[in-house]
């Protein structure tokens, strides 16, 4: 089992920043790949960002450039760093961990609010 907890959401103006963090805790092995999604009021869970354990990472297109996913193995935690922050980035933020076998675990999430 992997639990995950999502940190660093609020409330931001537009063109500002916030840096989320997911502590990952439980039977983290290598190999894994953790990664961001959101979902926006209304509609569907969306890919954001991936990483894997070796800093390989990909990034959807509405956030490149603006997004950069890290991870520091050591504390098993992984962030995204949001920059140019859009109205229309705001989401709950949630972040899973994908072991090597394909099994998928959530965290909670996390509200990141962009204001106009």
């Amino acid at each position: 089992q992997v639990q995950l907890v999502e940190s660093g959401g609020g409330l931001v103006q537009a063109g500002g920043s916030l840096r989320l963090s997911c502590a990952a805790s439980g039977s983290i092995f290598s190999g894994n790949f953790m990664g961001w999604y959101r979902q926006a009021p209304g509609k569907q869970r969306e890919f954001v960002a991936v990483i894997t354990s070796g800093g390989s990472t990909n990034y959807a297109d509405s956030v490149k450039g603006r997004f950069t996913i890290s991870r520091d193995n050591a504390k098993n935690t992984m962030y995204l760093q949001m920059n140019s922050l859009k109205p229309e980035d705001t989401a709950a933020y949630y972040c899973n961990y994908i072991t090597a076998t394909g099994t998928v675990y959530w965290g909670k999430g996390t509200l990141v609010t962009v204001s106009t």
